[in-house]
């Protein structure tokens, strides 16, 4: 396996190089850019099989030098973005990217891309994570598809499909999927005005549910109503407002 670091901050490739040679010593780092415009002649050079791309670099950014790359050379190249910026996220996954570190890149996280890294090559073909994200992606969708949660240092991307409901917290939503718990700073008015209709709906003032996952509404004596879920054990609580919506289940 071959690959190439871009980086404008020489210290940091000069780092990851080091880091890489520990984690990975089959691994040969074949080039090292110091520019968009370097790393865009290199990889088409080199073909490298692994580019690890800087996104904010002079001449070229990262995001453009994967999107720049001819269609061979990117069909053989795997593309890992290391940056200070979590912003660019869905960006990345757009462009195929297999995996996206946030600056500093601890041993533990590099550790878990180089996993990541070898699984793809050895299988030549995409992992879960990036299979679903190509699947929603690219297609053309006046509604929201996806969240991002920060979990440490991980970016993790959330298909609104696993998403049973959203709950809003003191500072933050708590996004509730089948197996997890996480936190985004979405609020659920804006989730409101971003989810598809019908798909999500409000029934609470705090709360956004999956109306997919709702598999019936219990009513108590005092009018009170609560949904199952499909893959949570917990009930979700509808206030007043919303009761009518279930009137009929």
């Amino acid at each position: 396996m071959k690959a190439l670091i871009a980086d404008d901050e020489a210290l940091l490739a000069r780092h990851l190089r080091a880091r890489l040679g520990e984690l990975w010593p089959e691994l040969e780092v074949v080039g090292m850019a110091a520019n968009g415009i370097e790393a865009l002649e290199m990889i088409e050079g080199l073909k490298p099989d692994v580019a690890f791309l800087d996104i904010r670099m002079p001449g070229l950014s990262g995001l453009e030098v994967a999107q720049g790359l001819a269609a061979d050379t990117r069909a053989g190249c795997r593309i890992v973005f290391v940056t200070a910026y979590d912003e660019f996220a869905v960006q990345a996954f757009e462009r195929e990217a297999v995996d996206y570190l946030l600056k500093p890149v601890s041993d533990e996280r590099l550790g878990r891309a180089v996993e990541r890294l070898r699984r793809t090559a050895a299988v030549a073909e995409p992992d879960d994570l990036l299979r679903r994200l190509q699947a929603l992606l690219p297609k053309a969708s006046p509604h929201l598809a996806w969240v991002r949660a920060s979990v440490g240092s991980d970016v993790r991307l959330i298909a609104v499909d696993e998403v049973c409901y959203f709950q809003a917290t003191d500072k933050y939503t708590a996004v509730f999927t089948r197996d997890a718990e996480l936190l985004i700073r979405t609020t659920i008015k804006e989730l409101v005005e971003q989810l598809n209709p019908e798909h999500f709906r409000q029934v609470h003032r705090g709360t956004l549910v999956n109306l997919r996952q709702v598999i019936s509404a219990r009513h108590d004596a005092l009018g009170r109503v609560s949904l199952k879920l499909r893959d949570r054990a917990d009930a979700v609580a509808v206030s007043r407002g919303y009761a009518h919506l279930f009137k009929q289940m």
